[in-house]
C-alpha cells in the first residue's frame, strides 16, 4: 500500500486518540501536503521539533493499529465487499444461482469477521 494512503488511513481510523497539537501538525504535513519548515514557521517551532512530532505520531498510530488491527479489518471487508459485488455482478449476467450461495459464503464470512 502506498506510504500516504497508510498514513492517512491510520490518522482516520486513531486520529482522534491524538492530542489537538499533534493532529494539527500531523494532519497538515500528511493530509494537506505542507512541509515541514511551512509548518515549523507557522506554528514558531524549529523543523526538527516538527520532524519529531510527525514520527512521533506515527510510532502513535501505529501502535494502535497493532493493538486493535481496526485498519486491517477495513481492508479485508472492503476486499470481501468489493468480491460480492463482482459475484452480483456475474449473477446479473450469466444468472447461475451458485453465484448466490458464494455471495452469502463470503457476507457471512465478513459477518463472523465483525
Amino acid at each position: 500500500m502506498e506510504w500516504i494512503v497508510k498514513k492517512a488511513l491510520l490518522y482516520d481510523f486513531y486520529g482522534e486518540l491524538l492530542t489537538e497539537h499533534q493532529k494539527s501538525i500531523y494532519s497538515d504535513y500528511i493530509l494537506n501536503d505542507i512541509g515541514i519548515s511551512e509548518i515549523a514557521v507557522e506554528r514558531g517551532i524549529s523543523r526538527q521539533g516538527v520532524h519529531e512530532q510527525v514520527k512521533r505520531c506515527d510510532k502513535i498510530l501505529e501502535e494502535y493499529e497493532e493493538k486493535l488491527h481496526l485498519v486491517e479489518k477495513f481492508l479485508k471487508a472492503k476486499e470481501l465487499v468489493a468480491q460480492i459485488n463482482k459475484l452480483a455482478g456475474d449473477f446479473g449476467v450469466t444468472g447461475n444461482v451458485s453465484l448466490v450461495n458464494q455471495i452469502q459464503e463470503v457476507s457471512n464470512h465478513i459477518l463472523e469477521e465483525f
